[in-house]
């Protein structure tokens, strides 16, 4: 990847301990899927296995030996050093869900942001052999080659992808019903992987709500790398403090015609 002056200097070693940190991640979770873990309930009523756990305490136990000054979120074990200049972003399962039920369309989700902003995001699916990298400035692949959303701007053509339409409830699921009954066709299931495939261009929209940070750190740097656009419901960038209503789209004008439904009562 050429260097670009919109990342740390720090990127390209970091991002290839990221992609190693990642594959290791992956052979653990596999060794749990489909073998039916032990599924606990969390305070907010979501699943959680020993593999989430696992794979995350693995995370942070690599990272913090690697460097030892960087902050770490993550879903399962909370914030450690969250106002440090760098911190990791982790989510060791995304779609807990999917993992339990045997669905394969489940990932890992790292992140590295530098000043509260993302530099770089990995979405890892274990079960395709796929692995998603974006960097800011720079562009996102697919398993080593470069990726590119679609260029279709008519919303009456557009594919909306979610996880669940359980996500939404009052306003939100009545501004998504509004935006699925604008688009050609509806799409349920998939977590990480419906953004993943807006960066590889057969999916063109992508919303949610209910999202918590680590879920969609790593997303940014993907879709964006890949030409496409994602925000919170009012068009405002992702942080770790958005309120976890995510629109992304596979280019600016489908963005703005999708925001404008959703965010009419936002």
């Amino acid at each position: 990847m050429p260097m670009t002056q919109t990342v740390p200097p720090w990127t390209d070693e970091v991002l290839d301990f990221a992609q190693d940190l990642a594959g290791q991640a992956r052979a653990m979770a596999l060794r749990w899927f489909r073998h039916r873990p032990r599924v606990e309930t969390k305070a907010d009523a979501s699943p959680v296995t020993v593999a989430d756990r696992q794979v995350e305490e693995f995370l942070r136990a690599e990272i913090g030996r690697r460097y030892p000054d960087h902050g770490l979120l993550g879903e399962e074990f909370g914030i450690q050093d969250g106002e440090a200049p760098v911190v990791w972003s982790i989510d060791p399962i995304d779609g807990t869900r999917s993992f339990i039920t045997g669905n394969p369309l489940w990932g890992c989700l790292l992140a590295v942001l530098h000043e509260q902003r993302p530099v770089f995001g990995i979405i890892d699916v274990p079960c395709t052999g796929e692995r998603w990298v974006g960097v800011r400035g720079r562009g996102s692949w697919l398993n080593g080659e470069r990726c590119r959303t679609r260029t279709g701007s008519r919303l009456q053509d557009a594919i909306l992808q979610t996880t669940s339409p359980d996500l939404f409830a009052g306003e939100d699921a009545r501004a998504f019903e509004r935006l699925s009954s604008a688009v050609h066709l509806r799409r349920f299931g998939g977590d990480c992987y419906a953004y993943a495939l807006l960066a590889s261009g057969t999916v063109d929209l992508v919303a949610e709500a209910g999202l918590m940070p680590y879920d969609y750190l790593a997303l940014a740097p993907v879709i964006e790398g890949a030409g496409g656009v994602i925000t919170d419901w009012r068009g405002g960038p992702l942080g770790p403090r958005s309120d976890g209503r995510v629109l992304a789209a596979a280019n600016a004008d489908l963005h703005r015609q999708a925001l404008r439904i959703l965010a009419a009562d936002a």
